[in-house]
This record gives structure tokens, sequence and C-alpha cells, in this order.
């Protein structure tokens, strides 16, 4: 008896332990999840200062490159600036028959503005033809502030180039250093100093943006006044603005390389200047004589283009045709023949069979300008070139005689 009491005593026991062992294994995963939640805090945000960028050091060469720049262009100022002056005109204006009652005793004046600089201890100063045209009344003020009257000794229209003088004492004169424009480069520095919209003594810089550029100015021209094309003319990307006309364009040693002339208005930074050389050419002759006397072929004309050439069957890929030739003209007299003919290619219409130049002197003619800077470099009135022609498809040589551009 006391046998089964202790069996049943032990059975109940192990039943017991089984139990308790079951419970604790369907507790096994409440457990871990709680582990897990004790072993993984609740992340805490800690607010931190913005980084501030430090920018990287500059190297002390290129510092010191910077600083070279900029005295560099300190200098220039400081030497160049005391020959450059500031021009003021009065001319009349022509009312015409807008105030055809007025009075001729009380006649109207407007007021202009420019700039120019000074070559020599004589007095002279360049500027522009369009800036002294029609002027009645000429003063310069020098960079001191300093005003003087002026007078027109010479002008010319065709390459807008004008010298005025002023009686000072040559003391007081800094003339300014001329350089060579035919050895500019596309890229180098241009440097400008004038009077923009009266603004004296203003600088800008920028670099030569490009070289040989032309102004296409016909004798209705109402931009600078010039019957003809201005050939090679500077272009530059430094600020020329009203105002600025007739002041120079200085290269990096200061030395002066054009006169500017005109600027774009619909077009930021395409300025323009005439070069250096042909104020050369030009100044000593209206210094001396009050104008400048061309050479003169007489003819107008363009560069050929691949519907030219294929429309008149030429054996050529370069040279300027002849369009029209002016009457009575060295042109005429050598019997060079413009273009009397018409065809239509792509809904154009052309002009075709005029004599096609493709040399002057023997020099290559790739474009109709080079005729005129070569006549414009190389010859004189009265002297004698010799064109090599494409007419009726066959080579030949005409020799012309030129004279002097006609005055009006």
């Amino acid at each position: 008896m006391k046998t089964n009491v202790a069996k049943l005593g032990a059975i109940l026991l192990l039943a017991l332990l089984a139990l308790s062992l079951t419970a604790c294994l369907c507790c096994l995963p409440t457990a871990r999840r709680l582990v897990r939640e004790v072993a993984e805090p609740t992340p805490v945000y800690v607010q931190r200062e913005a980084a501030v960028a430090t920018p990287t050091a500059l190297p002390p060469q290129v510092i010191q490159q910077a600083d070279a720049e900029e005295q560099l262009l300190i200098n220039i100022y400081k030497r160049v600036n005391p020959g450059v002056v500031h021009v003021r005109v009065l001319a009349p204006i022509d009312l015409g028959d807008l105030a055809p009652d007025l009075p001729e005793s009380h006649p109207q004046y407007q007021e202009g503005t420019g700039s120019g600089f000074v070559i020599d201890k004589e007095g002279h100063i360049v500027t522009n033809n369009h800036v002294v045209a029609g002027a009645e009344e000429v003063q310069v003020m020098f960079h001191d502030g300093t005003s003087v009257r002026a007078r027109v000794i010479g002008t010319d229209p065709d390459s807008d180039l004008a010298v005025i003088r002023v009686d000072v004492s040559a003391s007081e004169l800094y003339p300014l250093v001329l350089g060579d424009s035919d050895r500019l480069e596309i890229g180098q520095r241009a440097i400008v100093i004038g009077n923009p919209y009266g603004l004296r003594g203003t600088l800008t810089v920028g670099i030569i943006s490009a070289l040989g550029r032309s102004l296409p100015l016909g004798r209705e021209s109402e931009v600078l006044g010039a019957r003809f094309t201005i050939p090679e003319l500077i272009q530059t990307d430094a600020a020329i603005n009203p105002g600025n006309s007739g002041g120079p364009l200085l290269d990096s040693q200061g030395q002066v390389i054009g006169v500017n002339t005109a600027y774009d208005p619909e077009a930021t930074g395409v300025g323009f200047a005439v070069p250096v050389n042909t104020l050369k050419r030009v100044v000593p002759k209206l210094i001396a004589d009050g104008r400048y006397a061309y050479p003169w072929l007489g003819i107008s004309g363009s560069d050929l283009s691949l519907d030219l050439i294929e429309a008149m069957d030429l054996p050529v890929e370069r040279g300027a045709i002849v369009i029209n030739v002016t009457p009575d003209s060295p042109a005429d007299k050598a019997g060079l023949r413009g273009s009397d003919e018409t065809v239509q290619i792509t809904g154009r219409e052309l002009l075709v069979g005029g004599d096609v130049i493709i040399a002057i002197d023997k020099q290559p003619v790739e474009q109709f300008e080079d005729i005129l800077v070569y006549i414009l470099r190389n010859t004189e009135v009265g002297q004698k070139v010799t064109l090599t022609i494409i007419r009726d498809g066959r080579e030949q040589s005409v020799q012309v005689t030129l004279g002097e551009r006609p005055s009006k």
C-alpha cells in the first residue's frame, strides 16, 4: 500500500515538472522580446552645431599673380589717364521743315561728348570724326579738370579720325605712346580709358575678340558719317559706350593700339576700334593738309559664295566678284566689268557675270576686303596696280591707274 502511494506521488511530481517546463517554453518568445527591447534602447537625437565650410587657402603664387594684375592696371591708368581728354562739342541743329518760322538769329544747338588723347607736345589730340563733325565749338577737359577751347585741324570721315589742337604749355601735355596694331593677337588684353556717358576717366578691361573686322557703312550711313567701308577694325569685349568714341584702346604695355569708334547697341561686349597703324598713316596728313587723299579703284563687290561659284561655273574657290563699276572711275576706264545678269537660287536673286578678282599685284585675294586693304596700305593716288581676274572662265590681267577717292 505504501509502495503504491509512493509511486502515485512520484507520478504527480513528474506531471507538475512537465507543466512548469511547458509554461516556460511558451513564454520564451515574450522573454526574448523583452530582452531585445531592453538591449536596443530608443535613439536619442543630439542637436549639433552647423558645419562651417572653410575655403581652401590660395597658393601664394596665385595671390601674387592677382596682385601683379591689379598693379599692372593701376600703373597703366596712372601713366595713361593724364593723356586722355574729355571732348565736348556744340553743333547747330538743322531743323529744316520742322521749324520753318524759327528766326535765323535764334539757332538751336545740340551738345555732344566724346574722348580723345594727346599725341604730341604741340597740342595735337586725336579723336573720332563723328565726335567733332559739324561742330562750331570744341572744348577739351583734361584729367585734372582744366578746360580749354580747341580747334579742328583735319577730319577724315572714311577712317572716322579727326585731329584737334589746344594751345597749352607743353609741360601740361602727356602724349601717349603709339603701338603696332599689325602685331596684335586675338585673346590678348585690351584696355579702354575714356568718358562713357560723360563719366570722366573711366577704365574698362577685356580682350581682343577679333581682328580684321569691317563696318558695313555705305554712303547713307548715319552711324559714323563714313561713305565707304572702314576695314581692319579691332573687335573687343572691353566696354565701349557713348562717350568712349575717340579714346584710346591700349595693350598691356599702355601703348595705343586703336581708337575706339563704335559699339553694337544690341549686343553686349561688341565694340570696335580703328587700328593705330591706320592712325599713323592718316593723322600726319590731317595735320599737314587737313584731309587725307585715298587711292581709289571705283568698284563695289562681294566675296565669292558657293552659289556664285556654281552658278558661274568658276575654276576658283576664293576671290571677289565685281558687282558695280562706277562710271568714269579708274576701274571703268580700265574696262572692268560688273555683274549684269541675275539668277534665281533657292528663292534668292543673285547678280552674276561680273569679273572675279583673284589677285592684286600678285597678292592673293580671298575676299573683297583684301582689295581695299591692299590699296589703302600699299598704294597712292596715280599708282598703277595689276588685277588678276577671271572673265568668261579664263584668267587674264588688267592694269588700272588708281585715282583719288571722290569727296562726295
